[in-house]
């Protein structure tokens, strides 16, 4: 995380409670951040297609982020102004009233709930507007599965919980003493739609958690808002101030929507890592077939949150680093460069389209168009012309095809994206970013902050405490954007024609895949 503006209060504290950590940063109201600490905590994996994580070792994570932060700034804890989080979703936790977690954490990635979730096909309920306008399959990763499946198989863990909820509201809970419900997680992963009245009841009793209710706070608190104040038995433990105000956390994701500035319509997020997440506003209800959403006041209230993704991109230029790169690996250890610079480098004289090679980056099935969990890699085209250049820059490219794939689904439902601003480890090789502009002919900016997501926590914190007027309005003031990339005109349009083939791959061996999945299986 790095900024090029000296630090000025006052301050602020983001949290993110990632996959892998729990990061912290004190972060001043023009967005600098002056430090920030990571503090590592695994994930178990019982049976295949399961992933737990304990809230203990959460909390204890952010007890040593904080202390770090707070002695390597030398910042006072009484000059923290706000706080504020963020949090993996759709993340269960099972608790008593006094906060006690009583089971382990179903993480986002734990799809055990299958069963439930495709209870969900048939269903006439509006709430199915979110999966594709009805036209996607539905999650196992959300919140009314998991609860499902929570009362099926641990009825005493279901029986004996209070409270049912996302991890964001686990450190609400935490952080107050309060038991609130985020609107981020309500509408994006638990089907709650102010438009409609609130929750699908309908919906829940069809896939077996119609009294999930009881358990799931009443209080339903846009992005921002003050919750309460840091209570006296957090504050010891973090060493900050009791009543410091703490504003209402969100989704790991949202928050760095937020932290990228991207809080109005026309303007989409570009999160990049190991997978890639899109997502961005619209100022009238929008669903349809290939994205999830529209969310109803999921991030900014009055207005709608569409989202799309890619479950392996990072990851699969990864793969093929680590597998078939191994000499590259090994020269740019000996030299002290970066493996991907190599790469980039080796294959940058490559044309549009590999010279004939496509890959669908499906290794870990497809989020969005498809929804498809079965689906898989597919490379085409290979010559005897083709080395392992070729190979990683149509990897590359897969990427980005993926990519405007997502956004040819937005646009046919009418979405206009006029800038995309994007953040994370794809941002690191500006090769791939113009690649990425060059493929869906859409501007790219990059932002001072590379952190955007512990950013857009900050973002909230400022917001929580009276610092700013609304989230907007904080976003403009500490987002600062440094460098827009445009797309080549003549190259878009060589691009078009492999992207078309790119998205026509796919629809023709999709019943091949699956046969090969369940005879594996």
């Amino acid at each position: 995380m790095s900024a090029t503006r000296p630090p000025q209060g006052p301050y602020v504290l983001g949290i993110d409670f990632g996959t892998e950590s729990c990061r912290v940063s004190i972060v001043d109201v023009s967005g600098s951040p002056v430090t920030f600490a990571a503090t590592p905590y695994s994930t178990t994996h019982p049976k295949s297609g399961w992933a737990e994580q304990s809230p203990e070792d959460w909390w204890d994570a952010l007890e040593a982020s904080t202390a770090k932060v707070l002695q390597q700034s030398g910042i006072p804890a009484h000059a923290i102004e706000g706080i504020s989080y963020d949090a993996t979703s759709m993340t269960v936790v099972a608790l008593r009233k006094d906060g006690r977690h009583l089971a382990p954490a179903i993480m986002w990635m734990d799809v055990r709930a299958v069963e439930q979730a495709k209870r969900a096909e048939g269903s006439s309920s509006v709430a199915l507007r979110y999966n594709g306008d009805g036209a996607a399959p539905a999650s196992p990763e959300w919140f009314p599965f998991k609860a499902a499946w929570l009362k099926e198989h641990q009825p005493d863990v279901y029986r004996d919980a209070d409270y049912l909820v996302d991890a964001p509201d686990w450190i609400t809970h935490r952080l107050t003493g309060e038991w609130t419900l985020n609107i981020n997680s309500a509408a994006h992963r638990m089907y709650f739609n102010r438009d409609e009245g609130g929750w699908p009841t309908d919906f829940y009793e069809e896939v077996g958690a119609g009294d999930v209710f009881e358990k799931i706070p009443t209080n339903v608190v846009d992005l921002g808002v003050p919750v309460g104040g840091l209570s006296q038995k957090a504050a010891r433990a973090l060493g900050l101030t009791p009543g410091t105000p703490v504003a209402q956390g969100c989704v790991d994701a949202w928050a760095g929507q937020i932290g990228l500035g991207v809080v109005e319509p026309g303007t989409f997020a570009l999160i990049t890592g190991s997978s890639h997440v899109l997502t961005g506003q619209t100022a009238k209800s929008v669903s349809g077939k290939g994205f999830f959403g529209g969310y109803t006041d999921g991030v900014i209230p009055g207005q709608y949150t569409v989202e799309g993704g890619q479950v392996s991109t990072g990851s699969v230029l990864k793969w093929f680093k680590d597998n078939f790169a191994r000499d590259v690996v090994a020269a740019a250890e000996r030299t002290g460069l970066n493996a991907y610079d190599v790469l980039n480098q080796q294959s940058r004289h490559l044309p549009p389209g590999s010279e004939g090679l496509i890959v669908n980056e499906y290794f870990q099935g497809n989020r969005t168009p498809y929804t498809d969990g079965q689906a898989r890699g597919i490379l085409w085209g290979l010559s005897l012309r083709h080395g392992p250049e070729h190979i990683y820059h149509a990897i590359q490219e897969s990427v980005c095809y993926g990519t405007e794939h997502n956004l040819r689904a937005m646009r046919e439902a009418g979405i206009d994206v006029q800038k995309i601003v994007a953040c994370g480890g794809a941002t690191n090789s500006p090769e791939w970013m113009q690649m990425h502009a060059d493929v869906t002919g859409v501007p790219i900016t990059l932002t001072e902050v590379g952190d955007a997501v512990v950013l857009g926590s900050a973002i909230l914190a400022a917001t929580g405490a009276g610092l700013f007027d609304s989230v907007p309005d904080a976003a403009r003031a500490m987002v600062t954007e440094t460098e827009t990339i445009e797309p080549d005109a003549e190259r878009h349009e060589e691009y078009r024609y492999f992207v078309d083939a790119y998205i026509d791959t796919y629809p023709r061996l999709r019943e091949r895949i699956h046969d090969m999945q369940d005879h594996i299986a």
